[in-house]
């Protein structure tokens, strides 16, 4: 009977028909065979032994064991600390089980065991479990508390579950039960969660009302929210009529920075000091890390010597702002020194610090550096991520190293860590940098084999790019039309490319036929799309038709740049048409040595070897300094027309102009 009546201990399985004590006896041995307790025992003992076991099944099989025993019944209390232990281990399934036998027993379910296990399936990504639970707690004989309710109300907030949260704050009000501070933080966070600012405003100002005054978690969460909204002013205004603290303040400097209002933030944090606040080590290395992302390294040691004299210590977060500051520009030996001094510091380097490491000396151009990095990194026991590996397969990419990114392609593979598409990509880039085409296919066809790691608009574009620049243009077309089977999104650097490729490699009506496609699309053009074309019609000599997509482009809201006008302006000096050539460069915003050196050519063309130094001397006044072929043009032209003594006469001239 036994065997056919004992189900598996799931949720779903059927509601035992034989006694609890028979359920029991039969879960035990399954579990383990103990012999029979007959020494009696007290409620504490019994709850401690199951508390302080580590072994969760064998704690199981001991409360089995005096559940089939005549010394002891247990109690709510001794169910809850079971349930706890069940919970604690992620053994949901054996936990509904005993929350079954509790009912059958007309055992009552305790606050605190209802709490344990809907917090269980949080952790476990199963809230909708955790909220059928909560659902049976007048079954189970469970008082539904405050309590019970704010941790349902932070699981679904974890799950991401904002539209069940309105609805059950509605069916707790009904049931009588007045929200505390840590309800009002959970709705508010919700709320700045989706943007709804100003709904958390007006629970701020009803909280006082409820008995229940805003604390820092309240006012910090909705202070954060304002400063991400860019309303800032507004997080200024609350912080005034608010008492001070000092996570407030850190939000709202958090906020500046990220504005790039680094005046402001120094401002607000004079004004902590004013009202009796001191900066904390989250305050300081928001500044420097702000100060870091600027460039303004100096200001930032400055401020972290500052801190050094408060007595503060600096945290992970501190000198990973500082390693990346000095990376980024170039600093690397600084950088080596803030790694040792937080080696020498006793704060352990995590997986964000070493990558920040690796990239930084990838992004210098010594990769061969980072390479012990990695072996350091397993050495101490920190595990690469994926991010790790295509940093460095992306540093062997661009210093045109493929057998370097193939190593730590395979190192990865052999440490077990499913590449990413970000990773593929970096590996398709690293084979097209060695013309090695038929890898980078091969590496797309093997993502396309993925379930879940399918190729991505930047996977294929890295690819077009590297076959349109060595003049494969054919084949990076036959791969658009790959992607366009493959139901993967066309981007506007897409069409750039091919445009780009199609034209230098003289396929100009394939070119024309793609941009046609783009405009009959309606699809979104920038500045190197219009550029590219006007570059292209130029070159065939349709200088009209490239000024009538100039006003096309202006039309589009789109600022022509150097490189939209000089293709324009090179073409009428090649014909000779100075005087409009002239008039486009005066019409140019900014003018660089290029369109200057265009200009002087043309002019020498012609023999306007004064008006050619009229330009000269200008472009020397707006700032712009002459180039090797800025020179060479004029020099040779001279050199042309009065000999050398002329040449060497103008330079004089010239050179003596300028001082």
């Amino acid at each position: 009977m036994c065997s056919t009546k004992c189900h598996s201990l799931f949720l779903n399985s059927p509601k035992p028909n034989h006694s609890p004590l028979i359920n029991l006896k039969l879960m035990a041995h399954t579990i383990q065979s103990i012999p029979p307790i007959s020494t009696p025992v007290t409620q504490l003992q019994v709850i401690n032994m199951i508390r302080h076991d580590p072994n969760t099944s064998r704690s199981l099989a001991y409360f089995m064991s005096l559940a089939s025993s005549t010394i002891f019944n247990h109690t709510p209390l001794t169910y809850q600390a079971m349930i706890k232990t069940l919970c604690r281990s992620l053994q949901l399934d054996t936990a509904q089980y005993l929350l079954q036998q509790m009912t059958l027993e007309k055992i009552s379910c305790t606050e605190d065991t209802m709490i344990s296990l809907i917090q269980a399936y949080s952790q476990t990504g199963s809230v909708m479990r955790a909220l059928k639970t909560f659902y049976r707690a007048n079954e189970l004989g469970c008082s539904i508390t405050v309590r019970v309710y704010n941790h349902l109300f932070d699981a679904l907030l974890k799950d991401n579950r904002f539209s069940m949260i309105a609805p059950l704050y509605s069916d707790m009000k009904k049931d009588g039960i007045e929200p505390n501070v840590y309800t009002y933080n959970i709705l508010i966070k919700a709320l700045c969660r989706n943007n709804c600012v100003e709904a958390a405003l007006k629970l701020l100002e009803e909280m006082p009302r409820k008995g229940a005054l805003p604390d820092e978690v309240s006012l910090t969460t909705v202070v954060s929210s304002l400063c991400g909204m860019g309303r800032i002013s507004e997080a200024k205004n609350m912080l005034v009529k608010l008492p001070p603290q000092v996570s407030c303040y850190n939000a709202l400097i958090h906020g500046l920075c990220g504005s790039f209002r680094l005046k402001e933030a120094f401002e607000m944090f004079d004004k902590m000091s004013e009202r009796g606040l001191l900066p904390n080590v989250i305050t300081y290395t928001t500044i420097i890390g702000a100060f870091c992302n600027a460039g303004d390294l100096d200001i930032a040691c400055a401020i972290l010597g500052q801190m050094l004299v408060r007595g503060l210590c600096p945290n992970i977060h501190t000198y990973v702002s500082l390693l990346k500051g000095f990376l980024e520009n170039g600093r690397v030996d600084d950088a080596l020194h803030v790694w040792d001094w937080m080696i020498q510091e006793r704060c352990t380097p995590n997986v964000i610090a070493y990558n920040v490491l690796i990239q930084g000396l990838c992004s210098n151009g010594i990769v061969q550096k980072a390479m012990p990095v990695l072996k350091c990194m397993e050495r101490e026991g920190i595990h690469p991520n994926v991010r790790t590996y295509s940093i460095l397969i992306n540093g062997f990419s661009k210093v045109g190293d493929v057998h370097g990114a193939m190593n730590v392609w395979h190192i990865m593979g052999r440490d077990g860590c499913k590449p990413n598409v970000v990773a593929y990509t970096c590996m398709v880039d690293a084979y097209c940098k060695s013309k090695m085409f038929d890898d980078a296919f091969d590496m797309i066809m093997t993502m396309k084999m993925e379930q879940n790691c399918q190729p991505s608009t930047a996977t294929y574009n890295t690819l077009i790019k590297g076959l349109c620049e060595n003049g494969q243009v054919g084949r990076a077309m036959r791969l658009l039309a790959e992607m366009r089977r493959s139901g993967c999104v066309l981007s506007t650097r897409t069409y750039n490319i091919l445009l780009d490729g199609l034209f230098k490699e003289g396929e100009h009506r394939e070119a024309f036929k793609l941009f046609n496609e783009m405009l009959d699309s309606n699809y979104q053009m920038d500045t190197v799309t219009f550029n590219t074309v006007v570059h292209g019609l130029c070159a065939l000599g349709f200088v009209q038709r490239a000024l009538a997509l100039l006003g096309k482009m202006i039309v589009n809201g789109l600022r022509p740049n150097l490189l939209t006008f000089n293709p324009i302006f090179h073409s009428y000096c090649k014909d000779n048409n100075i005087r409009t050539a002239a008039h486009i460069l005066g019409a140019m915003g900014a003018r660089d040595v290029t369109a200057y050196t265009i200009l002087i050519s043309g002019l020498c063309g012609v023999n306007r070897l004064d008006c050619a130094t009229v330009y000269l001397l200008k472009m020397w006044h707006e700032g712009i300094i002459p180039n090797y072929a800025t020179w060479s043009t004029l020099v040779r032209a001279v050199f042309v027309k009065f000999g050398r003594l002329g040449s060497v006469q103008l330079v004089q001239n010239l050179l003596d102009e300028f001082g």
